[in-house]
């Protein structure tokens, strides 16, 4: 079939508009430029930390400049909806966290959806916490603590960083699955100096800062909040051994906006699973606390919709409100 110069024209100025339309990305010249990967909370933080790890070897694997840049605020949610409004075409990826799959019940009123609106890139691993008491606390283990809990009902106080954060939902869930009363404190500054000093004997303290602490016996943890023991402390139990199924880690990974093209996605996924595991990265990572677990998007995306689901039910069982 012949078609009128006219025609043939018209279609040619199309394709070639749509070949150099901003935001859509071609997976044979992907990336031909910087990319930039948000992350929504201040810098420092180990999410932030953790980005900041893998930016320098993607770069090396993309041959383009991976540049992590904070946009923190409204608990993680200026940063989100940043990279839901960006092009989709992979040069604008977040740093994704437990924290959005949390916001997307603890914020009622969102203008994005974190399911719909962010594609699964690659999950990066779990952020455990340790379930942590002052040495002069009358437990030694986890099911120590349970009885004692049991016994002394509302008089246990726990301090976490604030009202929805990742620490905070891991005691939430372990007062809703083991059946105790504890009082959650929250803290607008840090908390370590009043745990350190026994005054809030309590906390579900993050791997990276508390890890000191542990081996100095300042702190004695109880418990790991992921399903199974971490390697970087493989004396303390998994609160699971005792409280069956209990899992709450929180866990970082890297996702895009969606209509992110499938090949860009796929190119992603397959260098970063490469990073996590090389032998020179996974101990650094282990180190900062995050257990690396190579996932495909697809898998990953089952986790962001599990995670969605249960802790949208631990905030409804506690009853937690953003002040």
């Amino acid at each position: 079939m012949t078609l009128p110069r006219r025609t043939f024209f018209k279609l040619a100025a199309g394709l070639a508009a749509a070949a150099g339309a901003p935001g859509v990305a071609r997976a044979d010249t992907y990336p031909s430029r910087p990319v930039h990967i948000i992350v929504d909370l201040p810098a420092g933080l180990a999410p932030d930390v953790g980005a900041r790890l893998i930016a320098p070897p993607l770069s090396e694997r993309l041959g383009q400049p991976v540049i992590v840049e904070n946009k923190p605020g409204a608990g993680g949610n200026v940063g989100a909806e940043y990279v839901v409004r960006a092009a989709p075409d992979g040069y604008t990826l977040l740093a994704e966290i437990s924290g959005n799959a949390v916001n997307a019940t603890l914020y009622p009123k969102l203008t994005f959806d974190f399911l719909r609106d962010i594609a699964p890139v690659a999950f990066i691993g779990a952020t455990p916490f340790v379930l942590a008491v002052h040495p002069s606390f009358p437990a030694n283990t986890v099911p120590e603590f349970i009885a004692y809990a049991k016994a002394n009902p509302g008089k246990i106080n726990v301090a976490t960083a604030g009202a929805g954060t990742a620490p905070h939902l891991a005691g939430e869930l372990f007062k809703m699955m083991a059946g105790v009363n504890l009082v959650q404190i929250s803290y607008r500054t840090n908390y370590m100096p009043d745990v350190l000093s026994g005054q809030v004997p309590v906390s579900f303290v993050a791997v990276a800062p508390g890890l000191a602490f542990l081996r100095a016996g300042k702190l004695r943890g109880l418990g790991v909040t992921s399903a199974a023991r971490m390697s970087i402390l493989p004396d303390i139990p998994a609160i699971a051994e005792f409280v069956p199924g209990y899992e709450g880690s929180g866990w970082l990974g890297v996702g895009a906006p969606k209509n992110t093209p499938a090949a860009v996605i796929d190119r992603l996924n397959k260098e970063i699973n490469a990073i996590i595991v090389d032998p020179k990265m996974k101990p650094r990572l282990i180190a900062l606390g995050i257990e690396p677990d190579p996932m495909t998007p697809a898998q990953f995306g089952k986790l962001c919709a599990d995670a969605t689901e249960k802790w949208a039910k631990v905030i409804k069982f506690a009853g937690i409100k953003l002040e």
